[in-house]
């Protein structure tokens, strides 16, 4: 059963379109993530999500309830995590759990099993006295997501929860993610880095406010047909260029200072660096690689703009 459904969800701004008809549907106990660069919209569709915006046109339900009709009754179903930090620096950190835990009137018998739980995966039980100001940037995620899980919220929006958290940091908090996931919580993430993505059991893919694609990770991998060849040139854009006007490739993508090439079915390696060095561009190295999810992002994002530009 579907615990979050969205449908030809919109947001404008003024003559800017910030989200443009999403439709999807998350399963409970999912972890579904959005992908996307800075001003696809993901923050906007999780702040429609959160009952924060009301949208300008669509609809989005989170536990059987409207959430653009009915705010207040979704919000002590769901927990909504911001970019940024937004708990009381001159607070502790347990107060700061206390608070919380005031806000969504957890019973104060239920307080100390809880919290206990809390202190134990995040690993801030020995923090407790700190003010928040003095926390790290991935402690201060850590507690922000801790309060977020204090009531035991049925959903979870997390709006980039790891951007700007060190390694280590990012790993636990996925820890934690994926652990809430085994109860049965439903949680909605976005982010911009396609690694993560990867941690996700499906993820959208969101570019100017419209969903690209909407599959498992490993799907759409698979989903970019033929094969990948990666190729390191001595002018990569012009050499993205010419393979794009080649009969031997059907798409040729810029992947950092790479080339990210898909054989035509009867092309080869040495078509492409044939067509390359006749142009009068070098080939240093061209070898077969996996497409990863950075690859399928950037084939729908550059097949999309041709669309509409």
């Amino acid at each position: 059963m579907s615990t979050v459904v969205v449908d030809g969800l919109t947001r404008r701004f003024g003559a800017l379109t910030a989200v443009d008809g999403l439709s999807f549907a998350i399963d409970a106990g999912e972890l579904f993530g959005i992908v996307g660069p800075d001003g696809a919209g993901k923050t906007t569709t999780l702040r429609m999500l959160a009952g924060v915006l009301r949208p300008t046109s669509g609809s989005a339900h989170v536990a059987g309830i409207e959430v653009g009709a009915r705010p207040e009754e979704v919000k002590p179903l769901i927990a909504y995590m911001a970019q940024r930090f937004g708990l009381y620096e001159d607070l502790t950190v347990a107060e700061n759990l206390d608070f919380c835990a005031d806000l969504y009137r957890v019973p104060r018998e239920a307080r100390p099993a809880r919290l206990e739980r809390l202190y134990a995966f995040s690993r801030l039980g020995e923090f407790a006295d700190r003010l928040a100001g003095k926390l790290s940037g991935g402690m201060k995620q850590k507690l922000s997501l801790s309060c977020c899980l204090v009531h035991h919220p049925q959903v979870l929006l997390l709006d980039e929860p790891t951007f700007g958290v060190d390694p280590i940091s990012r790993r636990e908090l996925w820890l934690i993610l994926h652990e809430m996931v085994r109860e049965g919580v439903t949680i909605l993430v976005s982010t911009s880095y396609l690694d993560e993505a990867e941690r996700c059991d499906r993820v959208m893919l969101l570019s100017e406010g419209r969903s690209l694609a909407l599959d498992t990770p490993a799907a759409l991998q698979v989903s970019m047909a033929g094969t990948m060849v990666a190729l390191r040139t001595s002018d990569p854009r012009r050499a993205r260029d010419l393979l794009r006007a080649s009969p031997h490739a059907t798409s040729a993508m810029l992947f950092g200072d790479t080339v990210h090439a898909i054989l035509s079915p009867a092309a080869q390696h040495d078509d492409l660096v044939g067509a390359l060095e006749r142009a009068g561009v070098a080939v240093v190295g061209a070898q077969t690689v996996e497409p990863s999810l950075e690859d399928v992002f950037i084939q729908r994002t550059d097949a999309a703009s041709m669309r509409h530009g």
